[in-house]
């Protein structure tokens, strides 16, 4: 049974369409990866698929045990949020808000999820540190394992290595990959990065002029996944 399944979905603003007629469908440790053109609604897709924003059109369903809350979400980066002055200890945990109801404290149970997370991510000894003081993929560390905290089923991820060096950019992606392999857990990540996508992801969505769903095989198959690569260098 799927964990998320899309059916006729449009969506847009103010009744505009960006995309329409999306359907696809994510198993439980599958690990899809949104690709396309700058511009084609990856990041409003994904606003969609979290409830931020409401759909035109169309349905999108949760099953096989996931419930709305239990989808951990690691998006873009403003400035702002870069800036934000709270303990690396503070961040991780504001991830527990779903999980405390209405006690206006958090518990053991979360202080415990807490430690779990940042341990996952090897950040634990920045646990005291001021969180705007931090480099960018020490941020990203720390918003990934905040996003750990609100699920241990499916997390998204809106291009989480923007901005980053390359030494930076394979430890997250390698990060990723491991809470996927080892812990099972779900990831939909839009990616700009094709290649690193293709390489770790066992199915593609591209959107866009033209819409795309299926393995990665299917996809480099595709005279979609050819066209693009030939128009946009390899860029989504």
């Amino acid at each position: 049974m799927a964990q998320l399944t899309v059916k006729d979905l449009t969506l847009g603003y103010e009744g505009k369409a960006i995309i329409s007629g999306l359907d696809f469908s994510v198993d439980a440790g599958d690990y899809l990866c949104i690709v396309g053109e700058n511009g084609s609604g990856k990041s409003t897709l994904m606003r969609t698929l979290l409830r931020l924003q409401s759909p035109i059109s169309g349905t999108i369903e949760t099953g096989d045990g996931l419930r709305r809350d239990e989808i951990g979400y690691l998006p873009q980066q403003s400035a702002v949020q870069r800036d934000f002055p709270a303990s690396v200890r503070e961040v991780v945990l504001s991830g527990c808000l779903s999980r405390i109801g209405g006690r206006p404290w958090y518990g053991k149970a979360e202080k415990a999820i807490a430690v779990e997370s940042m341990e996952k991510m090897d950040i634990t000894h920045l646990a005291k540190r001021c969180y705007r003081e931090l480099s960018g993929g020490q941020q990203q560390r720390v918003l990934l394992a905040r996003a750990l905290c609100a699920t241990r089923k499916m997390l998204l991820l809106d291009e989480p290595v923007a901005g980053l060096d390359p030494r930076v950019t394979a430890e997250m992606y390698s990060l990723i990959k491991r809470l996927n392999r080892e812990d099972g857990i779900t990831i939909i990540m839009i990616t700009h990065d094709v290649a690193a996508g293709l390489d770790n992801a066992n199915k593609i969505l591209h959107v866009g002029a033209e819409l795309f769903f299926g393995t990665k095989e299917e996809y480099l198959a595709s005279p979609v996944s050819r066209g693009f690569s030939a128009t946009e260098g390899g860029e989504a």
